[in-house]
Parts: C-alpha cells; structure tokens; sequence
C-alpha cells in the first residue's frame, strides 16, 4: 500500500466504524487512484459532470457558486475529509457549482463507475456512503440553522472552536464567504477577537 494511501484507509475505518467489515477494504482501496492538483486548479467547473469522488489527503477543496458575478463559498473540503459535487456525480448531470483547489491537493479519487459497483457489492462501501451522507445531512442542517440563529461573531467563534486550523490553512475571504459575512465585517470580528 503507498504511504499516504495509509491515511485513506484509516479514514474509511473510522466512517464504516465495524472491524467485522475491514476484510472489505481492500478492494475499495484498489478502485482509488492517486490525483495531484495545484492551487487554482479545478476539481469540477460548473456545467461540467463531477467524474470522481474523493478523499483529501491534504489541501482545501472550495465548493463555489457565483450568485450575480460574486462568488460564494458553499463549503470547504478540507485535509482527512470527502468530498464531491454529489449530484452532478452520482447522477452524471451537470454540476451546479465549481470546486477548486485553494491550495495544493493531493487527492484519492475514484470514479463514478468503481463507487457504483462497490455500493452494489460491498457491504463495507454501503455502510461507509451511508453514514457519511447521514454526517453531511447533520452538518448541512446545523449550518443551516446556524446562519439563521447565530449573530456573525457567533458563527466565527464557533468555526475557530470547532475548526482551529482553519485561519491557517484558508484565506480569511474564502472564510467570510462560507459563513455568510462580508470581508470587510469578517476583518472586524477578527480584530475584535484578538
């Protein structure tokens, strides 16, 4: 197994989180394959159908859409996560939004077709995908919900709590877009925290 394959499969364990399934997870590991992008660089670009799914060795992954000629981040993958344009991937239509790398990536994707056949046929995969989409779909909604009942500094407080390295790994714009708040109010809330 190559080195930071390594990671991979200690992120799939601890998802699927059922030591009687791991004699699966070698043929799940064989169906990725290893992808380099450079910061800037395109994992899908709106309009495009999403060919891969992936695992984030390291790097950010920024989900954008731009909403009257402004980009908006919609998410952030970031370094021991998964990420895809979902829909676009599993349904081979059009992506509704761009995910590019905000700094150099070193990815393991596997394509539509692999994850398919593994969902189908390993018990192991399913109970991964499973429980990922159920983590997405809390996270999705307490985000959801945080936007509607927490003030600004609220939300950038609770992001440093929760997510500390951020401030280091992601440009503080791309920040204040995924928590809804303009660079400029963000810039406060950061002078204001110290």
């Amino acid at each position: 197994m190559k080195a930071s394959q390594h990671n991979l499969e200690q992120y799939l364990k601890s998802v699927i989180d059922d030591s009687e399934l791991e004699h699966q997870l070698p043929a799940i590991l064989q169906c990725f394959t290893h992808l380099r992008l450079q910061k800037n660089d395109f994992f899908v670009e709106e309009g495009n159908v999403c060919k891969y799914f992936c695992y984030i060795n390291y790097g950010v992954l920024q989900h954008a859409i731009t909403v009257q000629g402004e980009e908006k981040t919609t998410y952030l993958g970031l370094k021991n996560s998964s990420t895809s344009a979902l829909n676009s991937f599993m349904h081979s239509v059009p992506s509704r939004k761009n995910i590019k790398a905000i700094s150099d990536c070193d990815l393991w994707i596997i394509k539509s077709e692999d994850f398919a056949t593994l969902l189908k046929n390993n018990r192991a995969f399913k109970a991964f995908y499973y429980k990922l989409i159920e983590k997405q779909i809390y996270r999705i909604d307490d985000y959801r919900i945080d936007l509607l009942t927490l003030s600004p500094e609220e939300r950038y407080h609770k992001l440093l709590e929760n997510e500390p390295n951020l401030l280091q790994e992601v440009p503080l714009h791309y920040l204040a877009s995924f928590l809804g708040i303009s660079n400029r109010h963000m810039s406060r809330i950061r002078k204001n925290t110290k």
